[in-house]
């Protein structure tokens, strides 16, 4: 068949596997574009986030699942919205946290054929199509990310938010890896870039690890009253915003 005869609906998962018809190009740009829209809508007039990643396979039982609730508890004491990726595991212990101590707590969530499904501890939540916008969301609205062990996606979280602060594209925004037993073998990764000359020593700077979630509310407390003045911002909808 002529690849101009067939029409691939943009929301495929094949829109990274080559060239398409322009059609099918102008399609998928369009899409990005309401899937934006989309966020900005959702996500514009909540109050600063705090950012929360972490694998979704984690159980109620955990000990991380459990940090990741205290995370969202603490996060809502000082005022802020706990933001994640809107599915279970972490996502679910820290919307959870906040949810359960009067907190706000809302969610960036990723249709996937398996494992994600939004939590119920969410005030808001706003699902996507395509990895990188849910990306762009969890980033743009926080003040400070929190690091629990994950996989693949919590990984790639992770360095795209140090790549940021690296590249100086985000800066003075304090990133804690918590879980010393797990990032560790990360850490000695991290250290054979610097004897390999591939990064810094100075960018190793840029995270706290820890094992105390005190320590780490402490260090995120400090960068923020050193860093940042929350703005008022007139009410203007023009994107005609939902509250």
């Amino acid at each position: 068949m002529n690849p101009v005869e067939r029409i691939i609906p943009a929301r495929e998962s094949v829109y990274l596997d080559g060239p398409k018809p322009r059609i099918n190009e102008f399609y998928f740009a369009w899409d990005v574009f309401k899937q934006f829209i989309k966020g900005f809508r959702a996500l514009h007039f909540l109050d600063p986030c705090i950012t929360v990643f972490g694998s979704a396979r984690f159980t109620e039982q955990h000990p991380y699942y459990q940090a990741a609730r205290e995370f969202g508890k603490q996060i809502a004491s000082l005022g802020f919205t706990t933001m994640t990726g809107g599915g279970p595991g972490i996502m679910e212990a820290a919307n959870r946290g906040a949810f359960e101590n009067n907190g706000t707590s809302v969610g960036c969530n990723i249709q996937l054929p398996f494992e994600q499904h939004p939590n119920p501890y969410m005030h808001k939540w706003i699902t996507f199509n395509y990895f990188f916008i849910r990306k762009v969301m969890l980033v743009k609205y926080s003040y400070a990310f929190i690091i629990l062990p994950g996989g693949f996606g919590t990984m790639d979280e992770l360095f795209e938010t140090l790549t940021l602060a690296q590249t100086k594209v985000i800066n003075n925004f304090p990133i804690v890896l918590y879980g010393k037993d797990y990032f560790t073998p990360l850490l000695l990764a991290i250290d054979t870039m610097i004897d390999k000359g591939t990064i810094s020593a100075a960018d190793k700077k840029l995270f706290l690890l820890t094992d105390d979630i005190n320590e780490a509310m402490q260090f995120i407390q400090s960068y923020i009253k050193d860093n940042y003045k929350v703005k008022p911002r007139k009410r203007l909808w023009w994107l005609f915003e939902k509250r």
